[in-house]
Order: structure tokens, then C-alpha cells, then sequence
């Protein structure tokens, strides 16, 4: 193995209380594992400023909760943003909603809280109605594999 210099860093958060945004968290780190980028997965209420400092790249995968965001993400964006402020501009960023609704609430919840940290979605979203089907968990891995790949190649 010859030694990396230059290795990106990918955060993943993921909040899941049913596990069906952990079987989707999963997935995304199969897929980012193709990739020869560090990977540091944690859920929200683990996760503070030092790795939003220390990543290169970050993915929020999050339930809908009454057609909003999840309580626990917006409490880690709640926590964040003020020591972060201003110091994170263009890092890349992907979304991925699993939920039992349209996603939308979510959704735009993510984009405007994350617009204030002036981060670059770099990936489509994605919205994923339970049930989870093997084609969702494809599209995760393949979205991990795409942010992955994106960091490690200096794209994003």
C-alpha cells in the first residue's frame, strides 16, 4: 500500500430510529468504499464541528418527521454552525431522505440550513419511500460510489 499524502476525508450522518435510514447509511458506505478516501460515519448527536472540520466531503441521510427534518440533525446543524461559520465554504455535500412521505419537507430543510454553511451539493438527492428496495440500496452505493470517487479524484 503506498502511502497517501493527499487522502480525502467523507463524513457520513445518518439518523435512523426504525433502521431503515441505517440500512441506507450502510449502503452509501459500501459504495464509498470503492474509493480511496477515509470514511467516518456517525449519527448526529456523535458527530460536532471538528468533523465538519476534518471532512472533505459530507452526506446527511435523515428521515422525515412531520414533513420536516429530524430533530436530532437539526439539533448537530443547531450545535455546528455558529463554530463553523463562514470556515467550510465549498465542501461537497449530498442528501439522501429515507421516509414514509414525499421527502420534501426534509428535503428543503437540509438545502437551506446547509446553504448557510455555504456547502456544494455535488449529487442529486435522493428520496426513498419505504419500503426499502434493493434498487434504493443500488442507488445509495452508487451515490457513495460517486461522492467517493468525486473526493478522491479532486472534483469536488
Amino acid at each position: 500500500m503506498t502511502e497517501q499524502t493527499n487522502i480525502k476525508h467523507l463524513l457520513i450522518i445518518v439518523h435512523s430510529r426504525s433502521g431503515t435510514n441505517q440500512a441506507l447509511g450502510q449502503a452509501v458506505v459500501e459504495g464509498a468504499r470503492e474509493a480511496d478516501v477515509e470514511i467516518r460515519l456517525k449519527a448526529p448527536e456523535e458527530a460536532d464541528e471538528n468533523d465538519l472540520f476534518w471532512m472533505d466531503g459530507v452526506i446527511f441521510v435523515s428521515p422525515e418527521h412531520f414533513g420536516l427534518i429530524a430533530g436530532l440533525l437539526k439539533d448537530f446543524f443547531e450545535r455546528t454552525f455558529y463554530p463553523t461559520e463562514n470556515q467550510l465554504q465549498g465542501r461537497a455535500m449530498a442528501i439522501v431522505i429515507g421516509t414514509g412521505l414525499d421527502g420534501a419537507g426534509a428535503l428543503s430543510s437540509i438545502r437551506r440550513i446547509c446553504t448557510g454553511y455555504r456547502f456544494k451539493e455535488v449529487q442529486e438527492p435522493l428520496i426513498i419511500k419505504a419500503p426499502v428496495r434493493d434498487e434504493d440500496l443500488a442507488a445509495c452505493r452508487a451515490l457513495g460510489t460517486a461522492m467517493g470517487l468525486g473526493l478522491e479524484a479532486g472534483i469536488f
